[in-house]
């Protein structure tokens, strides 16, 4: 399996999301609602940019007849989304000040995140949230899908038809006619299903500076703290030798590539794949094996 094909990218949420109309925004609030809560709902709101629904940060800018937006959607368009006027360079400072005072949710909150943080404490917190979507791991691909474990597992059975298999030990060979014609590829993921995770096992050849090389290694679908509560073990020989890795699988916070260039993993000189095939250069033939378990 090489590396290429055609992208594909996207935020995979949950079903209950549904596209909203843009509205008409001028700077108004609510009063008189207990506790305040539709005062916050209504400035909530406002604080959404029309253009692309994020929460705007300072500075807010708005249009001539009071609609505002995002520094970053200012930068791409010349008049205003709602009216149309053409955009100067007003900020609406009374909006910002009210924003200051303000508490409101993690963008995350539709994936499950329930926290609420003051105003300017909130982008922080979301740089770690979590709840955070987390990028498809397939690296066969140039995807930029995000979601869910549970919608980027079905994701990869769908769109990358990816094999899935139960349970904690396996034995995996893999084959290539040509072992001469040596280029950078991803030749497999694999993903595995035991003690209530879900495990991506790669495979993949490439150059290490001027040396060719197959490189194993193990992904966890999840957190890095709950990652570190497991251990995993690969093999791979022939003829009475063996080359062994032990070691402790990787969030997929943590790229394919960051994983790869940081070496964490089995790693097979071309030669001594070829000797483990058989000894001769025709065909590669390498059967890797290897375990999860728990620590």
């Amino acid at each position: 399996m090489t590396r290429g094909g055609s992208t594909y990218e996207g935020v995979i949420a949950p079903d209950t999301v549904e596209s909203r109309p843009m509205p008409s925004r001028k700077v108004s609030i609510l009063i008189g609602e207990k506790n305040g809560a539709a005062s916050n709902t209504a400035v909530h709101e406002l604080l959404e940019c029309p253009v692309c629904m994020n929460i705007m940060y300072p500075p807010i800018h708005q249009c001539p007849n009071g609609h505002t937006l995002c520094s970053k959607c200012k930068s791409k368009v010349r008049s205003c989304p709602i009216c149309r006027q053409e955009l100067g360079n007003i900020r609406c400072l009374a909006l910002e000040r009210v924003a200051e005072s303000l508490e409101v949710p993690c963008r995350y909150q539709i994936f499950g995140c329930q926290d609420i943080f003051p105003y300017q404490s909130r982008l922080r917190h979301e740089q770690s949230c979590g709840f955070r979507p987390y990028n498809c791991p397939y690296a066969g691909a140039e995807c930029h899908v995000s979601g869910s474990i549970p919608s980027l597992i079905q994701h990869l059975k769908n769109h990358h038809q990816v094999d899935m298999h139960d349970g904690s030990t396996f034995n995996h060979r893999y084959v290539k006619t040509d072992p001469q014609d040596f280029e950078n590829a991803t030749w497999m993921l694999t993903l595995f299903n035991c003690f209530g995770y879900q495990f991506c096992l790669h495979f993949e050849a490439f150059n290490l500076g001027r040396a060719p090389v197959y490189m194993a290694f193990i992904r966890f679908m999840g957190e890095e703290h709950d990652a570190r509560k497991f251990s995993y073990s690969l093999e791979v020989g022939a003829n009475g030798r063996k080359l062994t890795w032990q070691g402790v699988p990787r969030s997929i916070r943590d790229s394919h590539k960051t994983v790869r260039d940081s070496m964490d993993g089995l790693i097979i000189h071309k030669n001594m794949a070829l000797f483990f095939s058989g000894g001769n250069s025709r065909e590669l033939k390498l059967k890797v094996a290897g375990r999860i378990w728990k620590v």
